[in-house]
């Protein structure tokens, strides 16, 4: 299932199945609304083939496969996956159909396989024990300062 947008609680698939059949597609201050994201986030994902937004004069005019993409994109970047591994998943979600022997499991909609979850886990893992020991510094130079 695909994660819920952040600010409609709706899934955007099933907001995009609505609303793209009535109102013909979405705009970028659309989807920068409904995502929390910015412009820029938006035409940066485009410029990284991401996103292939329809053009209506200077007008983007994004389809609901855009909004869904959008919202796999942003949970691969919550996971901690780069751009580059997104891009990856993203071009394997579209040969889902073909035959495939490695096992994989949907998490937020991105299908993983068990070494990618593996390992990212091992890589978060070692960027929270780097971001608590960077804590641990600073309050202890803080508890040094004593009281402004």
């Amino acid at each position: 299932m695909a994660a819920a947008s952040p600010n409609t609680g709706r899934s955007p698939s099933s907001a995009a199945a609505t609303e793209s059949d009535s109102a013909g597609g979405f705009t970028i201050s659309d989807l920068a609304r409904d995502f929390g994201v910015t412009l820029r986030t938006l035409r940066f994902y485009e410029s990284r083939g991401l996103l292939s937004p329809a053009r209506s004069g200077m007008t983007r005019i994004y389809s609901g496969r855009d909004r869904a993409r959008l919202a796999l994109i942003l949970k691969g970047k919550q996971l901690g996956f780069t751009l580059v591994e997104i891009r990856a998943m993203l071009a394997n979600e579209e040969k889902k159909g073909e035959a495939s022997g490695e096992k994989s499991a949907s998490v937020g909609g991105l299908q993983l396989t068990r070494d990618q979850i593996v390992e990212q886990l091992e890589l978060l893992r070692s960027q929270r024990s780097e971001i608590d020991g960077a804590i641990a510094e600073l309050e202890g130079t803080l508890t040094g300062l004593g009281k402004a």
